[in-house]
């Protein structure tokens, strides 16, 4: 078995992003447990992978992140292994030839509606939502005020609709609601991307966290290894095997579950392809990461060295073009595509996933949820007392 010659495995994580980390890291410290973690990729971090270019730039190789949240037990949590820093996010939508905040706010309005125009709506925002600072594009929408619901249209119309349709491939009529809600619509002047009490970055990079998380004499890390290759379940439907031998350790396992059930492609995700610039500039736009919804193509731009500010010559930037995720052309699946249909299918695999005895999963991928990154870590620890209770007996 790979890896058995190693060291005692009393545990396998499979995937080495947030999730299989923080979990490994529990199993190792708070129980104990020799832990064996396989990656596929070739690196630790999973989709939080940071690195300095050949520019001397610090970059994330598979899109921003930046870390936020209403709740400090996550953010204590993460202070257990480095320093962060605050950072709040700014963004910038381009519409009509014009840059405009993300989230939309007051300035949006400025920005698009003559001077008496804008007042008028702004006034009327105000008092059809009498203590609210903000409300999402559904709410705006369904208004009954036929001017608000005209703004509500120019939006939907000139972003909503467009993004959502490049970002996931299908109708904005099919995308689950939930994913049209996470970008609200702002009723001030305020502008930054999140509004949470924690905003941070790591003093770092984001690398550097993990190998402090990863650093424990029980955890053994193991790169370049497909999982799936070694793993299986029985006939019967009840057990993982480990290369066809009957292991008792539980598998905590983060990546798609249709995959792992051998019903590769019977769920949808989303993909992305990132094109690599540099220029030698000093700045090529006036927010870190700006849409791009009328582009022909691409979603957003980001401009690295501005996430974290770093004092570098020249630019670092990526642009994301958004695609159909299919495991046979090795790209990397990011996002869940949830619509009725998906979120049905994903709830037969997850009875069956369920009646696997030695199996436990989590995870943007395994729970086929749109998890931000602290949604992932609470999701994790909430598995950590799940273990915690299996490893103790107090777990049917």
């Amino acid at each position: 078995m790979v890896g058995s010659e190693k060291r005692k495995m009393d545990c396998l994580v499979v995937g080495c992003g947030l999730s299989g980390s923080v979990i490994a890291r529990y199993l190792a410290e708070e129980l104990g447990k020799h832990v064996v973690i396989w990656e596929r990729r070739n690196h630790i971090a999973g989709n939080m992978y940071d690195y300095v270019d050949e520019h001397g730039i610090l970059v994330h190789q598979y899109g921003p992140h930046i870390f936020h949240t209403n709740k400090k037990y996550l953010y204590d949590y993460l202070c257990q292994f480095g320093t962060w820093d605050k950072y709040n996010l700014t963004c910038l939508t381009k519409i009509d030839g014009k840059y405009t905040p993300s989230p939309f706010n007051f300035q949006t309005i400025d920005d698009y509606y003559p001077s008496e125009q804008a007042e008028n709506l702004k006034n009327r925002l105000v008092l059809a939502y009498p203590g609210q600072d903000k409300a999402t594009i559904i709410d705006l929408l369904e208004h009954p005020d036929p001017v608000i619901k005209e703004y509500a249209t120019f939006l939907f119309e000139k972003d909503y609709s467009l993004y959502t349709a490049k970002q996931w491939g299908i109708s904005p009529t099919e995308i689950d609601v939930s994913v049209l809600k996470r970008v609200p619509i702002l009723f001030s002047y305020k502008t930054g991307y999140f509004d949470d009490s924690y905003q941070i970055m790591p003093h770092i990079c984001y690398t550097h966290f993990f190998q402090k998380l990863l650093n424990h004499s029980n955890i053994q890390v193991e790169l370049g290894i497909e999982a799936l290759d070694h793993l299986r379940v029985t006939p019967s439907g009840d057990a993982l095997l480990i290369d066809d031998i009957p292991m008792d350790i539980p598998v905590i396992y983060t990546g798609a579950l249709d995959e792992l059930l051998e019903e590769k492609g019977a769920l949808p995700y989303r993909s992305l392809r990132f094109e690599w610039k540099y220029e030698e500039i000093n700045s090529l736009q006036d927010a870190p990461v700006v849409a791009y919804p009328q582009a022909e193509g691409y979603t957003r731009i980001t401009e690295y060295k501005k996430l974290p500010v770093q004092d570098v010559h020249g630019t670092s930037y990526a642009v994301e073009y958004p695609l159909p995720y299919q495991a046979e052309n090795q790209v990397e699946p990011y996002y869940p595509i949830l619509t009725v249909e998906s979120q049905q299918h994903y709830a037969t695999l997850k009875r069956k996933a369920d009646s696997i005895r030695n199996l436990f999963y989590c995870g943007r991928l395994a729970d086929f949820r749109y998890y931000n990154m602290d949604q992932t870590l609470e999701r994790a620890l909430e598995l950590c007392n799940q273990l915690g209770r299996y490893f103790s007996g107090d777990l049917a």
